[in-house]
């Protein structure tokens, strides 16, 4: 994530040394391979059998949903937090066949996923969960506005009023919709958005990066709620030299005076004379979290970038942008908390 850039973010030559440049490149590369994939590619290595019914979360071989989408192809399998899926009959006498709603296969080409005709091989592949169960008839029919569809394991969102998108918080914008101090905040970015949006979480006003917002109130519900431990990676800048054993102690967990804190993973990017540049994943929402862990081993931060929530990537996204998030993205985040 190049601050305030695009071109910056893929130059190889680039040095490391700030948390923006670190994320940027990260985001480039993986960039490339999401661009460089044609619509309706194949999942996996061509030496992969073809698709077992019964795990639509695994990588089957065929045409992927949303195949000609810019946004999230290259974010792997769907990570579920949600029982497995139940496998229905193979097919039902002509008489059971549900005679209300629409049928399947146009219900997932209405939404994007794929063709009609790509879509019924999906479901005839065992691809296509609906509310929970895996289908594989093509005489099925659903309503639309209460059933919950996946394909491949991701929810399919067809409820088109819902929202979805990623902020670039700057730098000294609050994560609020207004502040009576008159600060710079949320607000002042969606003029153009008409719907309301809640923001997912918050950043302090220092902090800057990934600040996701919406109008699916459930959803932002789950991406906070503890139990979900949606995972949060931070770029760290901190005064440097750091001592060996600093990432040991984080992992293992510091007392801090709300309790124990650590973090998921810590790596170390960068380091220049008198600064270091650190990525760290925890799943913790506490308050200035990462700021106060940093604070506790002597290394006050100096600039701290969220670059990545659950599956969604800030990348090469300038500041101060809003972008909508793509439906891969979408279905993994509804997925990842059991929706």
């Amino acid at each position: 994530m190049t601050q305030g850039s695009n071109s910056g973010a893929g130059r190889g030559n680039q040095r490391r040394s700030t948390p923006g440049q670190g994320g940027g490149r990260g985001a480039a590369g993986s960039g490339r391979g999401a661009s460089g994939g044609k619509s309706g590619g194949s999942y996996g290595a061509k030496k992969q059998g073809p698709a077992k019914k019964g795990q639509p979360g695994g990588t089957p071989r065929g045409p992927q949903a949303f195949g000609g989408e810019r946004f999230g192809r290259n974010l792997g399998p769907v990570k579920k937090n949600r029982p497995a899926p139940s496998q229905r009959p193979a097919q039902r006498p002509a008489e059971d066949q549900d005679h209300d709603g629409v049928r399947l296969q146009k219900v997932l080409a209405n939404a994007g996923v794929a063709s009609r005709r790509v879509s019924e091989e999906m479901i005839t592949a065992g691809r296509v969960e609906v509310n929970g169960e895996i289908v594989t008839e093509l005489g099925i029919r659903v309503d639309p506005a209460t059933t919950s569809i996946h394909v491949d394991g991701m929810r399919i969102q067809l409820n088109e009023t819902m929202r979805y998108y990623a902020f670039n918080k700057p730098r000294g914008v609050v994560s609020t919709m207004e502040d009576p101090e008159g600060r710079p905040c949320i607000a002042d970015y969606l003029r153009k958005k008409s719907e309301r949006l809640f923001h997912v979480g918050r950043l302090d006003v220092n902090t800057e990066g990934l600040l996701l917002l919406t109008n699916d109130g459930e959803l932002a519900n789950r991406l906070t709620h503890p139990s979900y431990e949606v995972p949060k990676t931070y770029l760290v800048q901190v005064p440097g030299p750091m001592a060996h054993g600093i990432g040991a102690q984080m992992k293992a967990g510091i007392a801090l005076e709300d309790g124990m804190a650590k973090v998921d993973s810590f790596k170390l990017v960068d380091s220049t004379p008198g600064k270091v540049l650190v990525e760290v994943i925890l799943h913790s929402g506490k308050n200035r979290i990462v700021r106060r862990l940093f604070d506790a081993v002597g290394h006050p931060v100096k600039r701290l970038v969220r670059v990545q929530m659950g599956p969604i990537k800030l990348g090469a996204q300038k500041q101060g942008t809003i972008r909508q998030l793509g439906h891969h993205e979408v279905g993994h985040l509804l997925a990842g908390v059991g929706m």
